[in-house]
């Protein structure tokens, strides 16, 4: 991305790529994440990784759950990439690419793989990549990272995510393996697991909204439809 680039600019582009509006509950979170991608994209020690675009496609996905029409939820993503100057489908074929690898793999096995003490042949390029980020003391760690990082712990064995202490010995292996701030990756995903309970609220009152709106509606056009002698027979009621 051009380093020169502002927010402003970021967002002006986003908006000429996706025409459409976008729902209220929804709008704040596909700016705040574009604010963030943004910054760590401006940031010099920032480099694009493949658990980076797991993290980018997984939060997209959770937060953005349930967004009608499906065709929109797939125009923002794409909006979202390119308004960065970079290309959606290298973060759904990076991320893909690790679900399936998380998939064929055990808990433990994942977390040898990160560590790096199991590889595997159709992996080498993968754990390259690791590899560098843990050799790099100027990597530029990220929530949307440590997003990626769970979402691979959570495919392999949801039971490692599932109680906090199985959580912790998880993340304190992936954080020694890394060189990531251990105490910094447990409070992000704290944080976002709390953000996506709240999202999922925050969806459940805009469907009560919503249903309510539909029946104020349909009542409206029930009484169009039935013309002007059903209020005259509501008034002798």
């Amino acid at each position: 991305m051009n380093n020169n680039r502002t927010v402003s600019d970021t967002k002006r582009s986003f908006y000429t790529i996706h025409t459409r509006p976008i729902n209220s509950i929804y709008r704040r979170v596909v700016e705040e994440l574009m604010v963030e991608m943004h910054l760590l994209s401006a940031n010099a020690d920032f480099q694009y990784d493949p658990i980076y675009a797991l993290g980018v496609v997984t939060a997209f996905d959770r937060f953005m759950l349930g967004y009608a029409p499906e065709a929109d939820r797939v125009s923002i993503f794409n909006a979202l990439c390119k308004s960065l100057e970079d290309d959606p489908d290298r973060y759904k074929q990076d991320a893909q690419r690790l679900e399936s690898l998380a998939d064929r793999l055990s808990g433990q096995e994942l977390l040898s793989w990160l560590d790096r003490s199991t590889s595997f042949e159709d992996t080498a390029d993968l754990q390259a990549s690791l590899g560098a980020i843990a050799s790099n003391p100027q990597f530029k760690y990220s929530r949307l990272f440590a997003i990626g990082l769970f979402s691979l712990l959570e495919k392999a064995d949801p039971n490692l995510v599932k109680d906090q202490e199985t959580r912790n010995n998880a993340i304190a292996k992936v954080s020694a393996a890394l060189h990531l701030p251990e105490d910094k990756v447990s409070k992000d995903l704290d944080l976002y697991r709390s953000n996506l309970e709240k999202m999922a609220q925050a969806r459940i009152v805009l469907q009560d909204v919503i249903q309510a709106e539909r029946k104020k509606r349909e009542k409206r056009e029930t009484k169009v439809t039935a013309g002007p002698s059903a209020d005259s027979s509501d008034s002798n009621n």
